[in-house]
């Protein structure tokens, strides 16, 4: 984490700012009442009234891990959504694509996806408006020393199996150009992350780009025979890896004051899931029918905490993001830059913080 946050400060990231549930607000104490007419005829300021919000149901898309699913189930538990009038039905998939394709068909309106899918909002397919975590750390290489991997250079010519256009390719793409390897020295074999799983524990693929909680399953099953081949870690000195909340265009267009309402309840949400991992984790294992000892086992797979410190702060998440999209010029998922206000939300995410520090 010392990497992550040396990065932040190279990166300007302004970790100085108060964090966004770090904080408490006083009311000075009104003066005492008094026997002078001025007192006895002044009339007391108005309470300040509780906001009333129009209900509404939005349809979430997740992926199973804490990473994705850990704020959104944080605030359906914790009441944070229903305070703002939101009623949240939550749907599960498997990677970010395909969340991305449930919203253009209209099944979904909003999703979290991970580091691989931003390139999509690059493109143009759906816009964020509001981060969920700076970085994953849950991404890893993973090969069978009994199929006789040591190394990433060992991958060339084995069977690789892959989840294209999520972080699992992208975790892979790194790792092979740092020992100076593409996927072209790879057989790659397309699956989900549940599905390599599988394959990886009968043997029938040598490696695979997967993520926790997956990887921590792995770790069990495959014992001594597991090896960490590259994981995000290994590159948070030139590269970040943040999580987001995305909807498309249109919905962003028509539905401004949920994305608001929404985001609002997430700040609130980061706050109690940074204060409280092992309770999260619990939480997830219960909520997506996962063993509870893997889902603790997997609560350092992002950095919790600093979106808490920066979720108020643009310049400091317009550069994560000016980060992210080099990341993807550098591995040509992208092949021209795009200013980042095309995609990212800022005015919703400020609307947001702005009124969780308000209710506060």
């Amino acid at each position: 984490m010392k990497k992550l946050l040396s990065l932040a400060v190279a990166l300007g990231l302004a970790l100085s700012l108060a964090a966004c549930g770090g904080g408490t607000t006083t009311d000075e104490s009104p003066a005492p009442a008094t026997d002078s007419p001025a007192a006895s005829t002044e009339t007391a300021a108005p309470e300040s009234e509780t906001p009333s919000y129009e209900p509404a149901t939005v349809r979430v898309a997740y992926m199973p891990n804490l990473g994705s699913a850990g704020s959104l189930f944080v605030g359906i538990e914790q009441g944070y959504f229903e305070e703002v009038g939101l009623t949240v039905e939550p749907f599960e998939f498997q990677g970010g694509p395909a969340e991305i394709a449930a919203m253009a068909s209209g099944d979904i309106d909003i999703s979290q996806i991970g580091h691989g899918a931003h390139s999509l909002c690059i493109q143009g397919q759906a816009v964020i408006f509001q981060m969920d975590h700076t970085t994953s750390l849950s991404d890893v290489v993973v090969g069978n020393r009994s199929h006789g991997i040591e190394t990433i250079e060992d991958l060339a010519g084995k069977t690789v199996a892959v989840s294209s256009g999520t972080s699992s390719e992208i975790i892979l793409q790194q790792a092979l150009a740092r020992a100076g390897m593409s996927m072209d020295d790879i057989n790659t074999v397309e699956m989900t992350v549940d599905g390599m799983t599988t394959a990886m524990v009968s043997g029938q693929i040598d490696a695979a780009a997967s993520w926790s909680p997956n990887t921590i399953t792995l770790q069990n099953a495959l014992g001594d025979d597991y090896v960490d081949l590259g994981t995000n870690a290994d590159f948070l000195d030139s590269a970040i890896f943040p999580s987001s909340y995305i909807c498309t265009p249109q919905y962003a267009e028509e539905n401004h004051d949920i994305l608001v309402r929404f985001a609002q309840a997430l700040d609130k949400a980061h706050d109690w899931r940074a204060a409280h991992p092992e309770e999260m984790a619990t939480l997830l294992a219960r909520e997506l029918d996962a063993p509870e000892e893997t889902m603790l086992a997997a609560v350092g797979e992002a950095d919790w905490q600093t979106i808490t410190e920066v979720c108020g702060d643009m310049d400091a998440i317009k550069t994560v993001y000016e980060t992210q999209q080099g990341i993807f010029l550098n591995n040509g998922t992208i092949t021209e830059e795009v200013p980042v206000e095309n995609y990212v939300l800022f005015d919703v995410m400020q609307e947001a913080y702005d009124a969780y520090s308000a209710a506060k």
